[in-house]
């Protein structure tokens, strides 16, 4: 080998080197290219997203607030740290019932509540979280993801930038606690009550009168006599809460809410700038808290709701009377919510077709099953047992 080849090796070597360290972080940075020339990687695959979500309920309140934080964590857990959310709650950034406004104008990028908060801005948004005496949570989401429902929320969002998602739900809710027994349809005129959604339209138009307050104030509000009666979940929540400290009845089933959905919205635009896979992720990750919301509220109401009678709660049927106004009422209201807008009339044709196919099969699947258990096992629930008794 002679003096120019000894030379000329190095350099070669040197060369390569240099050629393969570029290429490999190119790779590594996810910019590499294709044989025609297109991206393999996404500089945003690498991104790193820092966010907020606002929500209507207190900080780490059992089931409500925990839900989130459950989502922030599955979120990161299956993005490998590349979304990072930190859950705030009520009071922290916004208000209870300024969180819609919060994520549609970017002050976050997320949001948890219930799409019925939003009736005096949007009417028809109550469709997304309960009708009273409509479906069930197992229909409600079924309408939502095969239905046709979440293409018709995220129609009604739209305009305010906001792409919504079911994210949990606490099943059928009690009816409510009260201050004074229940008798006959009677009894509600003038009762002051905190209801929220079309439920609060239909109280108020058998007789009562029904304000909005916001979870955090609820207890203080029932104990300062600033209202007469409150519904709020159900069993455990309500024991959490401490309602059974501030009212002597509980009135069941709930009729108001038979499948209350909870929701997480996101920003229209945040949404949008995000790459395929973490869009799945931010799916993937709801549908599983939608599930997981449910399962925890199944597993805890009755053993609260034992605890509550124990302690001395009388629980208390619904009277026939009462319940007859109510479901005329309710009729009355859905026509009038139709009513509201081209798009409000098709999110109501689209739920009653649906609620009456569902309806139709699960009369013999369903509640057929129910009635055949109670039938064949000779006894009602511990619970029902103990309604009624003073």
């Amino acid at each position: 080998m002679g003096m120019n080849e000894r030379q000329i090796l190095p350099a070669v070597v040197v060369a390569l080197l240099a050629l393969l360290a570029l290429v490999t972080g190119l790779w590594v940075t996810g910019v590499a290219q294709d044989k025609t020339g297109a991206n393999t990687g996404n500089a945003a695959d690498a991104a790193q997203y820092r966010w907020k979500m606002v929500t209507t309920f207190p900080k780490n309140f059992p089931g409500l607030g925990t839900a989130p934080e459950e989502f922030a964590r599955r979120v990161r857990a299956m993005s490998n740290g590349r979304i990072d959310i930190t859950v705030y709650g009520a009071g922290e950034i916004v208000q209870a019932f300024e969180v819609f406004d919060a994520v549609s104008q970017g002050v976050a990028e997320l949001g948890y509540g219930a799409a019925y908060y939003w009736k005096g801005k949007i009417p028809a948004s109550v469709y997304f979280t309960a009708i009273p005496f409509g479906m069930t949570t197992q229909e409600m989401n079924a309408w939502l993801h095969y239905g046709g429902g979440l293409e018709l929320w995220r129609e009604l969002y739209a305009p305010f930038n906001l792409v919504p998602f079911a994210a949990g739900s606490t099943g059928v809710q009690m009816a409510g606690w009260f201050n004074k027994a229940l008798n006959s349809v009677d009894d509600v005129e003038g009762l002051m009550m905190r209801i929220p959604g079309m439920a609060g339209e239909v109280f108020s138009g058998i007789g009562g009168s029904s304000v909005r307050i916001a979870g955090g104030e609820i207890y203080t509000s029932m104990q300062t006599g600033v209202i007469d009666a409150v519904e709020w979940v159900g069993p455990f929540n309500d024991r959490t809460m401490g309602l059974q400290d501030v009212a002597e009845y509980y009135y069941y089933p709930g009729w108001h809410e038979p499948g209350t959905i909870l929701e997480i919205t996101i920003n229209g635009d945040v949404y949008a700038g995000l790459p395929d896979d973490l869009r799945a992720i931010i799916e993937g990750a709801a549908r599983a808290v939608n599930q997981d919301t449910l399962d925890f509220y199944t597993a805890r109401n009755n053993e609260a709701l034992q605890s509550l009678i124990a302690d001395g709660t009388k629980l208390r049927e619904l009277p026939p009377s009462v319940v007859e106004a109510l479901y005329a009422e309710a009729l009355n209201a859905r026509l009038r919510m139709a009513k509201t807008s081209p798009l409000a009339n098709r999110i109501e044709a689209s739920y009653r077709e649906f609620e009456q196919q569902v309806t139709a099969y699960h009369d013999i699947s369903e509640r057929a099953y129910l009635n055949l258990r109670a039938e064949v096992s000779g006894s009602t629930s511990p619970g029902a047992g103990q309604a009624n008794r003073d």
